[in-house]
């Protein structure tokens, strides 16, 4: 059915004549819609990655990425890289094995003692009990102790409740000059172990040992004489 004069037709060319009702038409947006909301669904999802498996094929896939562009860039390619990261590997292990485990700087310094008085022969005592069980780390504690009470019991340092073990070190080297560099180490050992959060080993409590026996018998040296006073020659004068 037309209009006269040939214009366009009235009704679509898909309503034929004989149809009862117009072909079911519907626009485009909402059909776009439509479509969206059904495949919202859960059962077209059943199959997709979890959360973690996309992060994780997203970081594969950045890794990936990045592993190519260095091998482009690095001479010799994939296997140029892969030498360089081994020679980077290395270098970090033979640094680490060098250097050890950083040291922990402790806020404060505590001191070397605690509130109970006890003799040299009994800090050696103990720092032997715990070096026989392999208790390094308590031993080495124990025999620093030993070493300074040692130097009080003998006049060669004052009594001083709160001294740590580089106070002790240093005025230990004042009369001892020969071990200064001895005693500072051993300082720096006690307070590693006691308080930078290092282990000791056998080797660290022989050293500290060590060094204990010969103080035991080293020759404190004399203080100078005040200036003015004689110095007295060997018939009894005074020095020139």
């Amino acid at each position: 059915m037309g209009r006269a004069g040939g214009g366009p037709a009235l009704l679509p060319a898909m309503w034929r004549a004989g149809e009862d009702t117009p072909p079911l038409t519907v626009p485009r947006d909402p059909a776009r819609g439509a479509a969206r909301r059904e495949l919202t669904k859960p059962m077209y999802h059943q199959d997709d990655p979890s959360l973690l498996q996309r992060v994780l094929d997203a970081f594969w896939d950045w890794l990936d990425r990045l592993l190519g562009a260095a091998s482009s860039a690095a001479p010799g390619g994939t296997a140029g890289l892969v030498v360089i990261l081994l020679a980077v590997l290395a270098l970090l292990a033979a640094l680490w094995w060098r250097l050890g485990t950083p040291r922990r700087t402790p806020a404060s310094v505590p001191a070397l003692f605690d509130d109970r008085p006890r003799s040299a022969a009994e800090h050696r005592s103990a720092a032997a009990a715990h070096a026989a069980r392999g208790h390094w780390n308590t031993a080495v504690q124990e025999r620093m102790r030993a070493l300074v009470r040692a130097l009080e019991e003998r006049a060669l340092l004052d009594p001083r409740p709160g001294r740590t073990a580089d106070e002790a070190a240093a005025e230990a080297a004042r009369p001892l000059p020969g071990h200064a560099s001895r005693l500072h180490a051993a300082a720096r050992d006690f307070d590693d172990v006691a308080y930078g959060g290092r282990t000791a080993d056998e080797a660290t409590y022989r050293r500290l040992a060590d060094l204990d026996e010969d103080l035991a018998h080293a020759r404190p040296q004399l203080a100078a004489s005040a200036p003015g006073t004689p110095h007295h020659g060997p018939r009894g004068g005074a020095a020139g």
